[in-house]
């Protein structure tokens, strides 16, 4: 019987050809970065979002109890794991790298004339473009879902994990909107109201809503350093040393002894949460997490060298919102198929126990396919439409050659 086999070394060279066509590309990208482009403010949002996509992944847990599935968290179940959401909450330094990203560039678009209008249009269609994909998938699935008979507190559970993300957009769009008004606040302003509403809240017996005062206030402080560093004032060493060590300090004083919870992720079945909306103490330790940014900067420039480190950085950050808004959603996928298989450990078992922790490590890599077919599916919606073949974009700038006038040389970097 005679096959058909490839030739003898052929499966070598497509591999060492798809390899030296991987090298070429990452050293493109780096190539093309312009040098005055500051790539630690890429790295510390590439940190972000991971944090906040792994910390969900490790601590969100989807159970299946009787023909429903409702929330846990291995927090509840295991208190002594609360460090996990220390490392893995990052919200704060994704408001500070936005702070500064936004104040840089609405500065810069004044100096060449750009008006407010298309500045918030350019800033904000990027951000906002990606929900409309999210929305209408979720509609149309919780459609089927109700009309299939699935349980109600089922639907309820996964389309509020997976619309969850979009709180912080609103903020943030919020805050963005407002930078022209935010470019000289001095960050006291915002933690002062802050501590005002806790005291109010916790120390009086004041009204519950009033917390979500702080969604906004509590958000604004990083995003008042964020500026700040763009006006120059925290480039020592000094500002980032004094940051951690007050924010650290603070935090742990709260938390020992102002009865605030020491997770610093919102954990089923707490009375009080430092997320949701954010305290005091969730504040203070984002002033903590932003000081430990400002003193990583010239150890993350001196990596982002490394062309592939860099490349794989400029990736995350061109496709950040389809990670965050997509990230929840592939959980949620793979869970549910999960249930085709029965009631699966690590991914429909109650979060009580190390064995638990360790099989959930095991579905990560799952979750990360899942959500890579989702980047295959929607990054489109964050890219945008191909531009006119010679029209620049926002991620491919245009520079003449010296001395070659006509002679155009492609630089791309990841958008800000």
């Amino acid at each position: 019987m005679t096959g058909t086999t490839a030739p003898k070394g052929a499966t070598g060279t497509i591999g060492t050809t798809a390899l030296t066509g991987l090298r070429t590309a990452i050293h493109r990208v780096d190539r093309a970065t312009p040098a005055e482009r500051d790539r630690a403010v890429d790295a510390l949002r590439a940190l972000a979002i991971l944090g906040v996509v792994l910390g969900h992944w490790l601590v969100t847990a989807l159970v299946a109890d009787g023909g429903a599935l409702r929330t846990a968290s291995p927090l509840r179940y295991m208190p002594w794991l609360t460090p996990v959401s220390w490392a893995f909450q990052t919200l704060a330094v994704f408001f500070l790298v936005g702070g500064h990203v936004a104040t840089k560039s609405y500065a810069s678009a004044r100096s060449r004339g750009t008006t407010y209008g298309q500045w918030l249009r350019a800033r904000t269609e990027r951000l906002l473009r990606p929900v409309a994909a999210v929305l209408t998938l979720w509609a149309v699935a919780t459609g089927c879902l109700l009309v299939s008979g699935a349980d109600f507190r089922t639907v309820h559970t996964l389309v509020k994990l997976a619309l969850s993300p979009l709180w912080f957009l609103v903020v943030f769009a919020g805050l963005t909107a407002a930078t022209p008004l935010l470019t000289r606040l001095n960050p006291l302003w915002p933690l002062t109201v802050v501590l005002h509403v806790d005291v109010v809240r916790f120390g009086f017996g004041g009204p519950a809503w009033l917390g979500w005062v702080n969604v906004a206030a509590g958000w604004l402080v990083p995003y008042a350093l964020g500026a700040a560093w763009t006006r120059g004032e925290l480039e020592g060493p000094r500002a980032g040393r004094l940051l951690f060590a007050g924010g650290a300090v603070a935090t742990a004083a709260l938390v020992l002894w102002a009865g605030y919870p020491a997770s610093m992720v919102g954990i089923p079945g707490a009375a009080v949460s430092n997320l949701d909306p954010p305290t005091l103490a969730a504040v203070t330790f984002g002033l903590a997490q932003c000081g430990l940014a400002l003193m990583l900067r010239e150890p993350l420039r001196r990596g982002m060298r490394r062309p592939v480190v860099w490349a794989g950085t400029a990736f995350a950050n061109l496709s950040a919102m389809t990670i965050f808004l997509w990230h929840q959603t592939s959980l949620m996928a793979v869970t549910a198929l999960g249930l085709l298989a029965g009631r699966l450990p690590g991914l429909h078992t109650t979060p009580d126990s190390l064995a638990w922790v360790a099989v959930r490590l095991a579905w990560l890599p799952v979750f990360g396919c899942a959500l890579t077919l989702c980047w295959f599916a929607f990054s489109v919606h964050e890219r945008g439409p191909r531009r006119p073949t010679g029209r620049p974009s926002l991620v491919v700038r245009v520079h003449r050659v010296r001395g070659g006038p006509g002679r155009p040389t492609p630089k791309a970097s990841p958008r800000a």
